[in-house]
């Protein structure tokens, strides 16, 4: 099997990083396309040896982008097109159709109620959706909440299927070294309780929230955000209004596979951090949780389906937060008050082990494709 995956853009975010780590693992020969902005995550791919050709689209309207992707769909002799995100998925199943490839599936990587990768869902974005939808053979919902939204925005049940967001439970294991190591790095004293928040700074995912909840904890407490995005100088002119500037460290967008860059790694972070603490009220899956949680971190957090649709008891110290600082602070307080405890991965972690996403997905491509052709192939190497 020959596929081709076509995603928005690049840069370092959640749906982006899940797309190469899922490539990691697919007994599948996979190519990708970016529409817009070939960034860190494309080199991450090309070093995996993965073909990536950046489409060089303009925007949302640059229609003179979609006969470019058939022709480019046609020539790859594409058995499967996988689309990931909002614009890739309407351009990517018009164009897939466009080139004679029936195979298509989609990843909802980020319906909520009220919002689809940040932007209000009006009736508009709604029709185009359901419109581009129609043109697959399957979407694919990274949770049961997830797809239980698509269902009621009418998509049929037999074209949906679950297949959650995967980690790599390795990568992410506590390692006390690299705690050490990335605190010295980033100027964290050893002793100081540290607070994380990771996630793109953007104004849904509510770190506000734990600015002014830094405001009413002790002087040892430090907030650590990893992520970037244009709430970045809100943030910091409200840590600075806040008189605790010093304590809060923006450490950028941050790979959790090696790229090349400078800096500690997700995962180093994530082992350098005391706590996870997630304000959002609007997930669709939670994977910054899911991280954390294999980190060995307790979690305090305003929505999570990752975790929401496991039974309970799978996360025994994640606990669920009203998006409020007093809220937050008293949380907080508590969780430095009890001491650190084990850092190990809990069942909910271990529930979401890449592999096993993978396997579910190789399901959905067998489900697509028509019989005569091969189901699977060992991944080839392709320079970019």
């Amino acid at each position: 099997m020959k596929a081709l995956h076509i995603i928005t853009g690049l840069g370092v975010g959640g749906a982006e990083q899940q797309l190469r780590l899922l490539l990691r693992h697919l007994p599948v020969a996979c190519e990708v396309v970016t529409l817009t902005n070939p960034g860190p995550v494309a080199a991450g791919l090309a070093a995996d040896g993965v073909r990536v050709t950046h489409l060089g689209m303009a925007g949302n309207r640059d229609l003179a982008a979609l006969p470019r992707l058939a022709r480019l769909i046609r020539r790859g002799r594409y058995d499967l097109v996988h689309t990931h995100l909002y614009r890739a998925c309407l351009y990517g199943r018009i164009a897939a159709r466009l080139a004679g490839v029936r195979a298509v599936v989609a990843t909802e990587h980020s319906l909520g109620e009220t919002q689809l990768e940040g932007r209000p869902l009006t009736a508009g974005v709604r029709g185009l959706y359901l419109l581009g939808e129609r043109l697959g053979r399957s979407t694919v919902a990274v949770s049961p909440t997830v797809a239980a939204r698509l269902t009621r925005w009418g998509v049929p049940g037999p074209r949906i299927a679950v297949v959650p967001n995967g980690i790599d439970l390795a990568r992410f294991a506590y390692d006390p070294d690299a705690r050490r190591r990335t605190r010295a790095r980033l100027g964290l004293p050893e002793d100081a309780f540290v607070v994380g928040g990771i996630g793109r700074l953007a104004r849904g995912k509510r770190f506000d929230v734990l600015i002014h909840a830094l405001a009413d904890l002790p002087a040892d407490c430090r907030l650590l955000l990893v992520g970037g995005g244009p709430e970045e100088p809100a943030l910091r002119r409200a840590a600075w209004r806040a008189g605790i500037a010093e304590r809060v460290l923006f450490a950028g967008e941050r790979p959790y596979l090696p790229d090349g860059s400078s800096g500690p790694d997700l995962p180093a972070l994530a082992s350098a951090m005391d706590v996870l603490a997630a304000p959002s009220q609007e997930e669709a899956f939670g994977l910054a949780v899911v991280e954390a949680l294999a980190s060995g971190l307790p979690v305090r957090y305003g929505s999570c389906p990752a975790l929401e649709d496991l039974p309970p008891g799978a996360a025994p110290d994640a606990v669920r937060v009203p998006c409020d600082p007093r809220a937050y602070a008293r949380a907080l307080a508590e969780v430095r008050a009890a001491g650190p405890g084990p850092r190990t991965a809990p069942e909910a972690a271990r529930h979401y082990c890449i592999t096993r996403s993978a396997a579910r997905l190789m399901d959905v491509y067998t489900a697509a494709l028509p019989p005569t052709v091969p189901k699977s192939r060992s991944p080839q190497g392709v320079s970019p």
